[in-house]
């Protein structure tokens, strides 16, 4: 994914997949189609997971706290 929103939400009092729906929810309202793909700190979660269609998957480069969501890229070939 070279392209997404990146949307930031520091209230740990909820769970993960509650925050990145919340930022999903945000994405379709504003871009019109739904966010297939987000990634996040590992510190936020370790291992790969789903919410609803959406993969979530953990990388090094996203900061804590931050959710950066887009569509994931077709296979080529």
């Amino acid at each position: 994914m070279d392209i997404g929103m990146l949307w930031f939400d520091s209230n740990h009092g909820k769970a993960v997949s509650e925050r990145v729906e919340r930022a999903a929810n945000y994405y379709k309202e504003k871009y019109g189609r739904a966010a297939t793909l987000c990634f996040v700190h590992p510190s936020t979660l370790a291992e790969p997971s789903k919410v609803g269609s959406m993969e979530i998957q953990p990388m090094d480069t996203v900061l804590p706290n931050h959710f950066w969501l887009g569509i994931k890229p077709e296979p080529v070939g």
